[in-house]
């Protein structure tokens, strides 16, 4: 059989799901799994129209905001919705008219996360993680049978395996540090030199390896992290702990996976086992965090309960980029000159070389995701028959021309050059400071209002078009409307209703409010499937 295929003839190493005869709002059908983007936000800001904007210049799907709307008691920057999240986003999970459980579902913070690469990359390295992650938890953790030998139901399956990926962080907070959450986690993939001799002894985290959850950004299939959140519903409710927030919660439980898994493996083990953990031990070699010195306080196990969530962590920020106690790691990069790359750090066995991954090599043009077919600014010629949604501006939809336009080796992108890796999806948390003065450094800002008013006259995004041209199963949802939102309890707004009113902060270009930057009145304007797309005036 065939792989589920992301637009592109991406390989997925899932099994394929049934046919669905999945519905969206408007009434399409159709037989494929979708593709989610889900944001967590209360209210609007500069900080949130800063991550629509990159979604949209990339094609994401549009996002689903959770909690929109909804009023929380706490004033910090996170609008108190950190606990409150966690049962909006099971709600939205739990409404199986609009998410399947063979969807892929990702989960960004809604007031610090950035994308800089497509869709397609960040679906592409999600599979080719779970696959290495799954190899390395068979070696691990071997093999079990499954049904009843002897009857034809019996079956070698992974012990564990790995589906939903969060972001890894190099502190563990806000949680004990004794608790499974912080002491029981596996170590990180890095390399044990990556930060050179100091490696994982830096009291200030600096230079240690990111091996704890950040439950910040996630990427996985709905029904696996349905069940997370399920999880996290309950120890927040029903365990009456209201007061903890997010965080807390999914890093408590990803802990408590860990240690269960490495006590299991431990309590099973045979004379070879046991003195092969000995002797690495003993040498300091050991893979177990249960073996380190220090002190891990015990879980009290409730019989019939759940520990096993096939969660796992990004710890080469191939998908994520966490930035508490790593701006240092990063450097805005563009990979057409070796001599500069090779002048970022030295090289070692451990240290690769910097260069542009292949993924990215065949990727289209980054100008191209905001609009499909026409990449170039021409305006439209006198006998197009389709009206522009937002008339041709020269004054405002200049880009370079096609010839000059810039290519993925001539980007700078912000890249971890500890990993060596190019994230899509940059999650500022730590130091705010950082959502000002690194903003005009991506790659499309300074073309921003260009782009997105390119991506709203588009009739669809570019990865949405070839899924749609080339059928069969692919990893897309579009519900209808561009340059816009849906909020979970299905309102369509406009970019403009979202977000006018913070042109200075999210595109410092100095051409004024959004629709109306040539004197027009701000009139509404609607797409094909009836949805507005440019807010009226009220």
């Amino acid at each position: 059989f065939a792989a589920p295929e992301l637009a592109g003839d991406v390989e997925s190493p899932l099994l394929p799901p049934p046919p669905l005869h999945n519905s969206t709002r408007n009434g399409l059908q159709k037989t494929n799994p979708a593709f989610h983007l889900i944001v967590p936000a209360s209210e609007s800001n500069p900080e949130l129209c800063k991550s629509l904007l990159s979604s949209f210049v990339l094609s994401y799907p549009s996002a689903t905001l959770v909690n929109y709307g909804k009023r929380f008691d706490e004033d910090g920057w996170d609008k108190g919705s950190h606990a409150g999240k966690i049962r909006g986003v099971f709600d939205f999970l739990s409404d199986k008219s609009q998410v399947k459980d063979d969807d892929l579902v990702l989960i960004v913070d809604g007031y610090d996360a950035w994308f800089q690469l497509p869709p397609e990359i960040m679906i592409r390295r999600y599979h080719t993680l779970i696959s290495e992650a799954n190899e390395r938890l068979r070696r691990r953790y071997g093999m079990v049978t499954e049904g009843k030998p002897g009857d034809g139901t019996a079956d070698r399956v992974q012990k564990y395996t790995q589906k939903v990926i969060f972001g890894a962080d190099k502190i563990c907070w806000p949680n004990p540090k004794e608790d499974p959450a912080c002491a029981a986690v596996p170590y990180s993939t890095l390399p044990k030199d990556a930060y050179g001799p100091d490696t994982d002894k830096d009291p200030e985290a600096y230079h240690n390896r990111p091996r704890f959850l950040n439950s910040g950004t996630v990427i996985g299939p709905a029904e696996d992290i349905r069940a997370i959140y399920n999880y996290a519903v309950q120890k927040v409710e029903k365990d009456h702990r209201g007061t903890i927030g997010d965080q807390f919660v999914f890093a408590e439980i990803f802990g408590e996976q860990e240690y269960q898994r490495e006590t299991l493996r431990r309590s099973s083990q045979g004379t070879g086992g046991r003195f092969y953990d000995w002797l690495s031990n003993t040498l300091g070699t050991s893979e177990s965090p249960l073996s380190a010195n220090i002190t891990i306080n015990n879980m009290t196990t409730v019989p019939g309960q759940r520990y096993e969530y096939s969660i796992g962590l990004d710890y080469t920020s191939r998908l994520f980029q966490t930035m508490t106690h790593s701006a240092a790691d990063l450097a805005f990069l563009s990979y057409n000159s070796s001599a500069s790359l090779a002048s970022i750090r030295p090289l070692t066995a451990t240290n690769p070389p910097l260069f542009l991954p292949l993924d990215l090599q065949s990727a289209d043009p980054p100008f191209s995701y905001a609009s499909p077919g026409n990449h170039t600014p021409t305006p439209p010629t006198s006998d197009s028959t389709k009206p522009l949604l937002l008339p041709y501006s020269p004054h405002l939809d200049t880009l370079p021309p096609a010839q000059d336009a810039p290519s993925w080796l001539t980007t700078p992108l912000a890249t971890n050059t500890r990993a060596a890796s190019i994230p899509p999806l940059l999650h500022l948390n730590g130091d705010k400071s950082l959502l000002d003065a690194w903003w005009p450094n991506l790659w499309f800002h300074p073309y921003a209002r260009a782009l997105l008013r390119q991506f709203i006259r588009s009739t669809q995004t570019l990865t949405a078009a070839k899924a749609a041209a080339d059928g069969g199963q692919k990893w897309w949802d579009s519900r209808g409307g561009r340059g816009g939102v849906w909020t979970d309890g299905g309102r369509w707004m406009a970019w403009g209703e979202v977000c006018r009113g913070v042109e200075a902060e999210v595109f410092a270009d100095g051409l004024g409010v959004w629709a109306k930057e040539e004197g027009g009145n701000g009139g509404r304007v609607v797409n094909s499937f009836g949805k507005v797309i440019v807010e009226g005036d009220e």
